[in-house]
């Protein structure tokens, strides 16, 4: 996100105005897909998850303060505050173009990165109809960086999950019109869970298992994180507990029941249920509160989810893929933020006893086959 050092600031020094910014672009054509070898056959390197922030959009909505609805800003303090703003003087150019993207992408080996947008650019909170629009934007935005430079990127689109029909618009204009294979959600909607019976998103889930997009979950911080405000906890803590609490509720309320051909990829490792599954399994065997939707043990439907290789750990890197598989781990890099990997293939080369092919699958082969970048 673009970060705000508070939810009322107006300090236009900190880019909340729209002061510089772009003509706003034109809808992209169809976008081109990728080859995932190159002509020497060598795997490509896919980053499946880094952000872009549209910054035309970033202007136009800036009049709506949306630090306000970003719980990241909300539940923190003023030190986690400052520190965001004065990150963003240097990593704005590269969240907003593209220039020293493609540098930053060679120097740590990453061939195509499947970009979305910035967790800052959900919109959820705000009327459906203008929700709508702004993803349309977002989404035109994103499919003209990949058409500009196709051997480098593919796109991830928006939808406005706050209307489950305009949802399904959307998602079917990102794969009919612009060609994507994938799109990012957030882990909640307002606070709400992505299975809160309100929000009727069940159709939007079976529309995407029947176009066969990847669902790319992200969370924005823990949404009650009173006790969350210091240390950056509400990233640090609340990102890994949002996803934790989302993948929860799509086991437990059936959602991966009802659709067990969805493709869903889970930020940061898979948050803390992708490392402590075993304890889910037990309540759904000693108690019926845990039994009520689904008929198998929850780490059954978990492992269909993919993860990302955000896990800082070689050691936990290791783990996840053991438990889950080479061929449900995606590499991921979270650029251009501090808190992501900036050295993604060394993380993955200091996995012990890993297999070239398996490594070869996370460092690409899943993420090109997910997204069918042409091989």
């Amino acid at each position: 996100m673009f970060y705000t050092c508070s939810p009322s600031c107006t300090n236009p020094l900190h880019q909340h105005a729209p002061a510089r910014a772009a003509a706003a672009a034109k809808p992209a054509a169809r976008l081109s897909r990728p080859v995932a070898k190159g002509r020497a056959g060598k795997a490509k390197v896919v980053d499946l998850h880094c952000h872009y922030l549209n910054p035309v959009v970033n202007a136009k909505t800036a009049h709506l303060n949306p630090a306000q609805y970003d719980m990241t800003t909300v539940y923190a303090d003023e030190l986690t505050r400052a520190t965001n703003v004065k990150q963003m003087k240097t990593r704005a150019p590269k969240l907003t173009g593209v220039t020293e993207r493609l540098k930053d992408m060679d120097r740590m080996g990453v061939d195509i990165q499947a970009v979305c947008p910035a967790p800052y650019h959900f919109f959820y909170w705000t009327e459906p109809g203008y929700g709508a629009e702004l993803a349309r934007e977002v989404n035109d935005g994103l499919a003209k960086i990949a058409a500009d430079t196709p051997d480098r990127f593919v796109a991830m689109g928006s939808v406005p999950l706050q209307d489950a029909q305009l949802a399904i618009r959307e998602l079917e204009y990102c794969v009919k019109t612009l060609g994507m294979r994938g799109i990012e959600i957030c882990t909640s909607v307002n606070g709400k869970n992505l299975t809160d019976p309100s929000l009727k998103l069940d159709k939007f889930f079976a529309r995407a298992e029947e176009l066969g997009v990847v669902i790319f979950m992200h969370p924005l911080g823990w949404t009650q994180a009173d006790r969350l405000t210091h240390h950056y906890f509400n990233n640090v803590i609340g990102n890994p507990l949002d996803s934790t609490v989302a993948v929860s509720h799509l086991i437990f309320d059936g959602v991966l029941a009802r659709y067990p051909k969805l493709k869903f990829v889970v930020a940061h490792g898979g948050g803390f249920i992708a490392h402590y599954w075993a304890r889910m399994d037990h309540a759904w065997r000693a108690r019926a509160d845990c039994r009520t939707v689904i008929k198998r043990p929850p780490s059954s439907y978990l492992e269909k989810f993919y993860f990302d290789t955000i896990t800082f750990d070689p050691e936990m890197l290791k783990r996840l893929i053991d438990r889950f598989g080479a061929d449900h781990v995606v590499l991921g890099t979270d650029y251009p933020y501090d808190m992501g990997e900036d050295d993604p293939l060394r993380l993955i080369a200091q996995v012990k006893r890993l297999p070239r092919a398996d490594r070869e699958l996370i460092q690409g082969g899943n993420a090109a086959r997910l997204l069918k970048i042409k091989s």
